[in-house]
């Protein structure tokens, strides 16, 4: 991917999940994007209290996910690279 195709990209992914953000960050926590692949694919790292919290894939699905997906259509997919497993 170009590197202005990509920082480009990147920014609007920022825009996106900026709109979560005070959310994640009133209870400890945020979201790091660590990678957009060539695929379209958005790699994600929950970092603070999102880290360990059981509810991230909650949070990970009805609001990250969702907000990427919605503001920038030309992302294929999200994952999160350490999602903790919900009990």
């Amino acid at each position: 991917m170009e590197t202005l195709q990509a920082d480009s990209l990147k920014a609007r992914v920022e825009m996106a999940l900026n709109s979560i953000r005070p959310y994640l960050e009133a209870d400890g926590g945020n979201v790091a994007v660590k990678e957009i692949t060539d695929d379209m694919t958005v790699r994600l790292e929950l970092v603070g209290s999102c880290s360990s919290c059981p509810m991230s894939t909650m949070t990970f699905k009805a609001g990250l996910e969702e907000a990427i997906l919605k503001s920038v259509p030309e992302i294929k997919k999200v994952e999160a690279i350490n999602l903790t497993p919900a009990y």
